[in-house]
């Protein structure tokens, strides 16, 4: 009810990764800060889902995390995680709403680029074929390409996630001409996705400051934003983050 009210309106959908809130936790150790409050808070400030991605280091949330939010939350819940045996098995097990399936690599600090759908069909194929058999909603979390747009699109995913991260990056470096180039690559990759009939989602790397062109890509159906509204809630608090964020979502939109 809640997925197919959003696809249907002019409402731009804010999921919230809760992701960093463990990254605190794990820093000291305990139970303190819980990412499930943090996602109660979430929710409470306007979400419209909550999204987490279990690690193979598990640096992040965990998969007692996963559990205890799927008990209590009655938002959806969208599990990032990579084409692993591992995490295909967890995912049949609690059955979250939606599975983003992105690349991992142990040693990097943050997901560095999407999926290379292209490149790895054969090894992606089955993940996407046994979550969707399983009811489980899957994306995949590609670069701004039409090649990936069309990969994807043959694998059967309903949805992609489109990454943003190197727009962000110019934005926040002050590059106009690079920024203006990556906004033009992701709202061609949207638009040509969405003709493709495949629903259109974004991520990674999205501040205050990028959000605006981002969000006002028609296209789109969904940002999901955690790192930075993490970090501004040291500031302002978690809940004021997201009232702001989606502020800018939906000024930008109108």
């Amino acid at each position: 009810m809640h997925e197919d009210a959003a696809v249907t309106g002019p409402k731009l959908r804010l999921g919230v990764n809760i992701d960093h809130v463990a990254t605190i936790r794990n820093a000291r150790g305990g139970a303190h800060p819980d990412p499930l409050r943090a996602a109660l808070v979430a929710r409470d400030a306007g979400a419209d889902g909550i999204t987490l991605h279990v690690r193979e280091d598990r640096r992040h949330v965990r998969e007692d995390d996963l559990l205890r939010l799927k008990e209590a939350m009655d938002l959806p819940i969208n599990l990032e995680m990579a084409c692993a045996k591992e995490m295909l098995e967890i995912a049949l097990r609690v059955r979250p709403h939606a599975c983003c399936l992105v690349p991992e690599r142990r040693e990097e600090r943050t997901t560095e680029g999407g999926l290379d759908v292209a490149a790895q069909h054969n090894h992606v194929a089955p993940y996407v074929r046994r979550l969707g058999e399983a009811g489980i909603r899957v994306s995949l979390f590609i670069d701004p390409s039409p090649v990936q747009n069309a990969v994807a699109q043959a694998l059967g995913a309903p949805v992609i996630e489109i990454h943003t991260g190197a727009y962000c990056a110019a934005v926040e470096a002050g590059d106009a001409a690079r920024a203006a180039a990556e906004l033009a690559a992701l709202q061609a990759a949207a638009a040509d996705a969405a003709e493709r009939g495949l629903e259109v989602h974004a991520g990674h790397g999205i501040t205050f400051q990028s959000v605006g062109p981002i969000a006002a890509i028609k296209a789109l159906r969904e940002l999901n934003i955690g790192h930075f509204l993490v970090g501004e809630a040291i500031f302002t608090g978690f809940a004021a983050a997201i009232q702001e964020m989606r502020r800018r979502m939906d000024a930008a939109r109108a």
